[in-house]
């Protein structure tokens, strides 16, 4: 692996733009590898196993892109297949995500905390461990947004559905005191707008994907795997599954100052 080659960011769908926004902020000089498998999306409702498989067939690709980090930007996706994907590459650094419990607990006034997550997540050992481990003494309240990734990927994200889909997770959390709202999906971060017109500041929204673009900064550190290349301009290949002109769409929607360094393809 080189500092030169790029990082790997994968998700179900467009999601992982979220987690591609915070690591563009963060690591400005590295190119990034982006892969959407928005044919299969969403993962949320998939079988582990099925989940583990496509995860398995998508960080293959990513290697042959010589990628030298791999983000596995979904929570579904890192509850079902980030062991086995360090057990498989042992020598590839792997980034997941994790429901962001801690924080959340920890800054909690009211010690009542929300997640806002998909099936997949909230059956998944990591969100059980971090819960165990980090909400001691807090109420966790957990809501699985079924049909909010569809939203998003429909780029509806503020439309009147996912206001009314989002009320019905977030207003018994509300109802509850709940000041903290982690979002489990890297797919929620775009119903920001949605959620902020609900709690009306009432809750503080948890969106881990500056954490995680800090973890690949560490491990690309302890690796001597940054690049240094002195006024580098980072460079972003999209590829998608599905419709790539959706994924294109989406990038120039919601990270516009990337669009004069990207190209897409079929995947």
């Amino acid at each position: 692996m080189l500092p030169t080659n790029s990082i790997g960011i994968f998700d179900s769908g467009v999601g992982g733009l979220s987690v591609l926004q915070a690591v563009a902020s963060l690591l400005p000089r590295e190119r990034v590898c982006y892969v959407a498998d928005a044919a299969r999306c969403p993962y949320g409702p998939r079988p582990a196993g099925e989940v583990l498989e496509f995860s398995l067939g998508i960080v293959k690709f990513l290697l042959s892109k010589k990628c030298k980090l791999i983000v596995v930007a979904c929570n579904t996706a890192t509850a079902a297949a980030i062991d086995e994907l360090r057990r498989a590459f042992p020598r590839v650094p792997f980034v997941g995500m994790e429901p962001a419990v801690k924080p959340a607990a920890e800054q909690s006034k009211t010690r009542s905390v929300g997640i806002l997550a998909t099936a997949g997540t909230l059956q998944g050992r990591l969100f059980s461990d971090a819960k165990e481990r980090y909400a001691a003494g807090v109420k966790v309240h957990v809501a699985a947004g079924n049909g909010l990734v569809e939203l998003v990927e429909q780029g509806r994200e503020d439309s009147p559905e996912a206001l009314a889909l989002l009320r019905t997770c977030l207003q018994p959390m509300l109802d509850d005191s709940v000041d903290e709202l982690v979002l489990g999906c890297t797919h929620y971060p775009f119903l920001k707008n949605s959620i902020e017109k609900i709690a009306q500041g009432r809750m503080a929204i948890v969106n881990p994907a500056p954490a995680v673009a800090a973890q690949a900064r560490r491990l690309l550190e302890q690796r001597n795997l940054l690049s240094s290349e002195a006024g580098a301009h980072a460079f972003y290949e999209f590829f998608s599954s599905g419709s790539v002109s959706t994924l294109a769409l989406m990038q120039k929607r919601h990270l516009p100052q990337l669009s004069e360094r990207c190209s897409y393809e079929k995947l």
